[in-house]
């Protein structure tokens, strides 16, 4: 059990391990033949995210609130606003790997984490139909019920 349980963290940071994969292929040899971690496909990380480095930050924390700005040299980028209450404002954003920038502003308060940008997906339209069901419903609203003993 113990072995099958270091083997199992082995391979886990092996996937994790930013190593060729020649390198990983022989992770495992010392266990045992039969349990040698063969033909591992480790994610491409590109050289700005590996070498980045804080251009800026800012930390103030007041008796009112907060506020926080962090930025790499990788343009990934936070803010984030907070006050006596809890309720948080901030925003953050990143280069996707396809070259875009994403840029994600949210409000966290008494209603809850709300995050809002672009590139989140959004729920289709409701159908006119179900539209006109809903209004049918609030206009003609059932009875209510009586209980005789």
């Amino acid at each position: 059990m113990f072995k099958a349980l270091i083997f199992t963290a082995i391979v886990g940071i092996a996937f994790a391990s930013p190593l060729s994969p020649k390198l990983l292929k022989t992770i495992g040899t010392g266990l045992s033949s039969a349990k040698k971690v063969v033909d591992v496909v480790v994610p491409h990380v590109s050289g700005d995210d590996v070498h980045a480095e804080t251009v800026n930050r800012a930390d103030d924390v007041r008796a009112d609130g907060f506020s926080a700005v962090l930025e790499t040299s990788n343009h990934i980028s936070e803010s984030r606003n907070g006050d006596v209450h809890g309720n948080i404002h901030g925003d953050y954003g990143w280069i996707s790997p396809e070259g875009e920038h994403i840029q994600l502003t949210y409000v966290a308060d008494e209603n809850g984490y709300q995050p809002s940008g672009a590139h989140l997906p959004t729920p289709p339209p409701i159908p006119a139909a179900i539209l006109r069901g809903l209004e049918w419903i609030a206009a003609h609203p059932p009875a209510p019920e009586t209980y005789e003993d």
